[in-house]
């Protein structure tokens, strides 16, 4: 006795669906890549305190001795002005210093100098080093 079915199953596959998804994939990518934080390439020095400052102005030294305020570049004589500027807008007077390792401490001591005159406290930021106890 033959047996047979009513329902055939069709095994072809349309590729239509998956394209559009791939597409929404792409395009959801390239619209929230676009509003990633700028982030400038210092090599920070090691450190094991995890604790961050919230609400502070970032001063960025570069091993090229390039200086960024908040993001934005500032020559080395406005800095003063510049700090003096964003600290007077704000209610924590904190500046937090990021420098590249391989810069010698005279560059940072120049920047704390110029932020403790603005009467501001200065942290400097550092990456958290695993300690390797057992």
């Amino acid at each position: 006795m033959k047996i047979s079915t009513k329902n055939k199953i069709d095994a072809s596959f349309s590729m239509a669906s998956m394209t559009d998804i791939v597409f929404l994939l792409l395009i959801f990518l390239l619209i929230t890549s676009s509003y990633a934080p700028q982030v400038l390439p210092v090599d920070l020095p090691q450190s094991t305190n995890e604790k961050r400052e919230s609400l502070y102005v970032s001063v960025t030294v570069t091993a090229q001795f390039t200086y960024y305020v908040d993001g934005k570049r500032v020559a080395f004589n406005q800095l003063h002005n510049v700090l003096q500027d964003l600290l007077a807008k704000r209610r924590c007077k904190v500046v937090v210093l990021y420098m590249d390792k391989r810069l010698s401490i005279a560059h940072m001591v120049k920047i704390a100098d110029i932020v403790n005159r603005l009467g501001a406290t200065v942290s400097i930021a550092t990456e958290f080093e695993k300690s390797h106890e057992r």
